[in-house]
């Protein structure tokens, strides 16, 4: 792809940077993979044998973004955006989603990320979630681990859609 506006994380950064630096490249990766669709594109379903559309991927993100962050990491209570259904995951059936209303989710979900990291001292904090102990750290490298697999769905898709292929 060539519309490459990612920030490439440092080669020279310390734990905490660098883990926070991979993670807003995944995401940006995201980004990236949507750039210059329409909102039919995005909610294409563009591998017969898979449910899985950009849009999907793009409101899924959203969903884990608030998860992993608000609820385990910071203790919120948060009503998922999309509810699941008899279907599975809510945040996959795009159909009749609203294109700009997911993307802002998402934005506003990584903000959120963003601020609630921020507030833990360590990565070797923790908080304890349903009786067991997570770390910033694993949370941090979870969700890189999350982005990473779901932009490998993103490359496939985008290519089925318009050819575009890319890092």
């Amino acid at each position: 792809m060539s519309d490459d506006r990612r920030i490439h994380p440092s080669k020279l950064a310390g734990d905490r940077a660098s883990l926070i630096t991979f993670l807003d490249y995944q995401r940006a990766t995201l980004a990236m993979k949507c750039r210059g669709l329409t909102g039919e594109q995005l909610k294409r379903k563009a591998v017969a044998t898979s449910g899985l559309s950009l849009l999907g991927l793009v409101r899924h993100a959203a969903e884990v973004e608030r998860s992993w962050f608000r609820v385990v990491l910071s203790g919120e209570h948060c009503t998922p955006l999309w509810p699941a259904t008899d279907a599975g995951f809510g945040e996959f059936h795009v159909r009749d989603a609203d294109v700009d209303e997911a993307f802002a989710c998402w934005r506003e979900a990584c903000e959120g990320s963003r601020a609630a990291e921020r507030r833990v001292e360590s990565l070797d904090d923790t908080v304890d979630f349903r009786g067991e102990e997570i770390s910033l750290r694993y949370v941090l490298t979870h969700m890189i681990e999350e982005y990473a697999r779901h932009n490998g769905h993103a490359d496939l898709l985008r290519e089925a859609i318009d050819g575009e292929v890319g890092e």
